[in-house]
């Protein structure tokens, strides 16, 4: 991550946005400003967008928020992060993200794999309970009975879980 904060292209931003929001790398990508408020710290993904097709809410942390950079007058269907200066407003492309990885020597890394470190980092070394580290990930429960009566997305304590992972990460963003 320090690797990672060193370089300021918009694939690096982009890959250390989706490190801290324990994102898919497709959910970044198409990240709108219309799904963004800065002032909540929030960042809404609509259900079309996501896997299990159900909205999810995700907390912004201050690291996270500095990595969007300015809105300045973008449209809300504009893409948050994207691939060129000639294409303002049009998300990046799917494998911008792997190539920051590569070009930093390091092949044995995933984009996606920083979800299960991030799976593996709250289950080992933190007293977050399940049903928020798997809210964070935007899993679905397998118990049909405990989903039917799974009603809070538990937003209040992971915005501090997310704070807990950011320290953790200790991402240093460029100022």
């Amino acid at each position: 991550m320090r690797d990672l904060a060193e370089r300021q292209s918009v694939a690096a931003r982009a890959l250390a946005f989706t490190v801290l929001t324990a994102a898919r790398s497709g959910e970044t990508r198409g990240m709108t400003w219309g799904e963004v408020d800065v002032k909540a710290r929030l960042w809404i993904i609509p259900a079309h967008r996501m896997k299990a097709a159900k909205e999810h809410r995700v907390p912004l942390t201050e690291a996270a928020i500095a990595l969007l950079g300015q809105s300045g007058k973008a449209m809300p269907d504009d893409a948050v992060i994207y691939g060129s200066e000639a294409t303002p407003g049009k998300p990046i492309s799917d494998m911008r993200m792997t190539a920051v990885l590569r070009r930093m020597n390091r092949s044995d890394i995933t984009v996606h794999g920083f979800r299960s470190t991030f799976r593996d980092w709250a289950g080992e070394t933190t007293g977050f309970p399940r049903e928020v580290i798997e809210t964070a990930l935007a899993h679905g429960l397998k118990d049909k009975a405990e989903a039917a009566y799974a009603r809070s997305d538990h937003i209040v304590k992971r915005r501090k879980f997310m704070e807990a992972w950011a320290a953790a990460v200790r991402v240093h963003v460029a100022a």
